[in-house]
């Protein structure tokens, strides 16, 4: 199993077999700061995502200065709420730091907590086979996890992957009903969400089918910029590859056609984005459909695109 120390107390994660193997150990978080201690399997798989995981520890910002950094964001559609329904929701919620890596929840498990990033992102990922996987959705703190919870289901359709580590707030699953029953705001505009969510995975679909891998690529790292709040983003190309549903080549090539135009920097693992407009119009037009339907769908919502506007 997988666990993680949050203040105190020892909260069970889950047990990792994404893609056909098993990730687990102790996992100490103190301040948004990953912890050691990790036992896992010896598939290519598993030592490529514990190396990651090493990489990603040793790369990122004190545990004070990035506390300092996310202060000042909050999650959009809490924000959406009046006064006194935000008031009762966040007396509810629970503060946690989401480490990179750790895997909240997987297909047909029970959910037992929903989430709502504040500076922190969640990868949606569809395993496809033993080998194979895609993200279908990407979740920062425009959105949540959990929303089958919404639709009276209780058990998660994906795994739900921690990509970008930081604050978020986390609510147990049955004080999260209770509240849905008790604010019809929060009913109304996470029936909104849903459409967004609902939106955004008819066009990743038809994105993977038709557009080409440097096009897909500059969406996803338009996307991620969008919720890592940062141009510095630690992303290797195999990592990419596993979330694009392409080989690692293909990746390769897109990043470096990229890098030519002066859009991105990248080297080991770490990319940062130099011109966003340009990697806007290097984008295909999927990116600027989905931000034009969150617009539209929370129209009542504050836009967690505006900063980019």
């Amino acid at each position: 199993m997988y666990y993680v120390r949050q203040r105190t107390e020892f909260t069970c994660i889950t047990s990792y077999p994404l893609a056909g193997f098993t990730y687990y150990g102790t996992y100490v978080s103190a301040g948004g700061r990953a912890g050691s201690n990790i036992s896992h399997s010896t598939s290519a798989l598993d030592r490529w995502f514990s190396h990651t995981a090493r990489y990603f520890r040793t790369n990122t910002v004190g545990a004070s200065t990035a506390h300092a950094m996310r202060a000042s964001y909050t999650n959009h559609l809490i924000t959406a709420l009046p006064r006194k329904d935000k008031q009762h929701f966040l007396a509810e919620c629970e503060p946690v730091d989401l480490v990179f890596a750790d895997v909240l929840c997987e297909p047909n498990e029970i959910i037992r907590h929903v989430y709502f990033p504040t500076d922190s992102y969640i990868s949606m990922v569809n395993p496809i086979d033993s080998h194979s996987r895609l993200e279908v959705s990407l979740v920062g703190n425009e959105g949540m996890h959990g929303i089958s919870l919404v639709l009276g289901m209780d058990v998660s359709p994906l795994h739900a992957l921690v990509q970008g580590e930081g604050p978020a707030l986390r609510m147990k699953a049955e004080p999260f009903r209770r509240a849905l029953r008790q604010s019809p705001a929060l009913q109304s505009i996470l029936n909104h969400y849903i459409c967004v969510r609902l939106s955004q995975l008819a066009q990743m679909a038809a994105c993977t089918r038709f557009h080409v891998v440097e096009e897909r690529l500059a969406r996803w790292l338009l996307m991620t910029h969008d919720r890592a709040h940062s141009d510095e983003l630690h992303i290797t190309h195999e990592y990419l590859a596993f979330m694009l549903g392409v080989r690692r080549v293909g990746v390769t090539k897109a990043a470096g056609a990229l890098q030519k135009r002066d859009l991105i920097s990248y080297s080991r693992g770490h990319i940062k984005v130099i011109d966003r407009r340009g990697l806007e119009a290097a984008s295909c037009r999927c990116y600027r459909t989905d931000k034009a339907n969150y617009e539209r769908i929370m129209s009542d919502c504050s836009s967690p695109y505006s900063s980019h506007s």
